[in-house]
């Protein structure tokens, strides 16, 4: 089964919110979710990202693929190099 780390749309009409999940790539995410790993929050002029390191190390170190955005967030944070 190959499991991906991205980005689930929340939130209302004109205020997204998002929630950085691992789910298994034929899934859509929207329901059947293996973990919530964080979320992210790109409206305030400095957006908000809150991931669980140790979790999202976890991900990744069983083969877990994140998405563009996604890997560019763990960039930011640190995760990845």
């Amino acid at each position: 089964m190959a499991t991906m780390i991205r980005l689930v749309r929340k939130g209302k009409k004109n205020r997204p919110f998002y929630r950085i999940v691992a789910v298994s790539k034929e899934k859509d995410g929207r329901g059947d979710v293996l973990e919530i790993l964080g979320h992210y929050d790109p409206l305030p002029k400095e957006p908000l990202v809150e991931i669980k390191e140790e979790r999202t190390k976890y991900w990744l170190g069983v083969g877990a693929q994140p998405s563009d955005t996604v890997r560019s967030l763990l960039k930011r944070k640190g995760l990845l190099l």
